[in-house]
């Protein structure tokens, strides 16, 4: 599998297809069938609505830092670690995450739960990809930056890798 620009090659296209099935999956069920929001009952709407506010808010900070800081810092010929890069390695599919998460928490949707599930594996599994090609090129300074950046929750590093 050849990558591009060092991303995986099917990155763009996934993410397209699972935001597509998402938002068909979350309206669907959330506003038309309710099959699954049964939980919406028994959570008040202000704390899920609290929730969905704040994680939104956390998920356009990290996209536009993240943006900026690659933008400005030349992704590419060196580690950013300034922006959202300071907090977590993937700000930009954190952000993506937190969208999906505030979403399906919002209307307490158990399907578009399940398939958030789902969407995290398949950025985490884009995400392990390009951290492979970023081990290869920068070596000892991405394996340093790692070793300090949490790789989804600022602060949670793994053991030594």
């Amino acid at each position: 599998m050849k990558e591009k620009n060092g991303e995986h090659p099917f990155g763009d296209a996934g993410q397209l297809i699972l935001l597509a099935l998402f938002l068909i999956l979350w309206i669907a069920d959330s506003f038309f069938f309710r099959t699954s929001t049964f939980l919406s009952d028994h959570v008040p709407l202000y704390v899920r609505l609290l929730f969905l506010g704040l994680a939104l808010v956390i998920a356009v900070y990290l996209s536009l830092s993240g943006h900026d800081a690659a933008r400005r810092e030349q992704r590419g010929t060196k580690v950013v670690s300034s922006g959202g890069f300071r907090y977590v390695r993937h700000p930009l599919y954190s952000a993506c995450v937190l969208f999906y998460l505030g979403l399906a928490v919002s209307t307490a949707s158990i399907f578009s739960l399940a398939l958030f599930v789902v969407i995290f594996i398949f950025y985490n599994y884009i995400a392990s990809f390009e951290e492979r090609l970023l081990d290869e090129k920068f070596g000892e300074e991405y394996k340093k930056y790692k070793r300090r950046t949490g790789e989804w929750v600022p602060g949670i590093v793994k053991g030594n890798e």
